[in-house]
């Protein structure tokens, strides 16, 4: 069908009715953004030929996604928590700032209030006895390579089943499991014991993988595990790590692979290396040291508030 009306006068006008735009009143960012999003919208239905039936499937979709609870799944998953972050190191790079670790997405499942720790923690609760050790330390430094004393690292990352503290629909975790908030020591640095996660996918039939199925595509992650950092003077950092090996590591639905975010894994069997992190026996060690920027002006740039 060749008919198209959204250049019509009648049409722009009823976007600015629809926007908000002849009207004193509201939030003029509001009605700019929601401008545009229509003005997208209604241009994409006339250019497309979207039709009545088309258009109704996808509220279905998106009262499902609500219902659900799947936004925050769904928003990575279709590149907008990528595309975010590109953003970001665009500005950065306008503005001449280098970050010493990338950033990447947050995902979902964080919860504030984890218990703090000082220096070392312990997240898993030893339940999960599937789990292989995970000893993983590092130092958290400025732009300068100085170490930062009284940082915060904030970590959380899922059991061997794909399952996070808060969210696991079993119900088996303890609040909080595998959830910590550290402390960096005098030294700048943070450690900690757990167990090596499992990579995991988005829940089976769930209208995310209705969606991701359409497009042809997988819905599942790598292991990997989550952080926050934050110093006084800095901007805080957002990242994760991916598990090297992980046969999806550069395959991640949610695209939060970046160069510089899989560290090498190294398993350590000497009773040295065991005695000295008062194992048992064999464990794998990470080593993920942290790069942190200053504020802008003094503020952090990457915050709207």
């Amino acid at each position: 069908m060749t008919v198209r009306i959204f250049d019509r006068p009648e049409i722009q006008d009823f976007l600015k009715v629809v926007s908000g735009l002849d009207k004193p009143g509201g939030s003029p960012r509001m009605k700019e953004i929601t401008h545009r999003l229509l003005s997208d919208l209604f241009r994409a239905i006339d250019d497309l030929d979207i039709t009545p039936d088309e258009y109704w499937a996808g509220i279905a979709w998106l009262n499902e996604i609500g219902a659900t609870g799947q936004a925050g799944l769904i928003s990575p998953g279709l590149g907008l928590d990528h595309f975010l972050d590109e953003r970001l190191d665009a500005i950065d790079e306008d503005l001449g700032i280098k970050n010493g670790t990338p950033r990447t997405i947050e995902g979902p499942l964080y919860v504030a209030g984890a218990p703090v720790a000082h220096g070392f923690a312990r997240l898993d609760d030893g339940t999960d006895t599937n789990g292989h050790t995970l000893i993983m330390h590092g130092t958290v430094r400025d732009a300068d390579g100085t170490p930062l004393p009284g940082a915060t690292v904030e970590v959380w990352h899922c059991d061997t089943r794909g399952f996070y503290s808060h969210f696991d629909p079993t119900g088996k975790q303890a609040p909080f499991n595998m959830r910590r908030t550290i402390v960096t020591d005098d030294k700048g640095c943070y450690r900690f014991r757990s167990i090596v996660p499992k990579g995991y996918g988005v829940p089976p039939g769930s209208p995310t993988e209705q969606l991701l199925s359409a497009l042809g595509r997988h819905g599942q992650r790598p292991a990997h595990i989550h952080f926050f950092i934050s110093a006084d003077g800095h901007r805080k950092l957002t990242t994760q790590i991916n598990i090297a090996g992980d046969p999806l590591v550069n395959d991640d639905f949610a695209y939060a692979t970046r160069d510089g975010l899989v560290p090498a894994v190294t398993e350590r069997t000497d009773d040295t290396s065991i005695r000295a992190n008062g194992l048992e026996g064999p464990f794998a060690e990470i080593v993920f040291d942290i790069g942190l920027t200053a504020l802008v002006n003094g503020v952090d740039n990457q915050i709207n508030l």
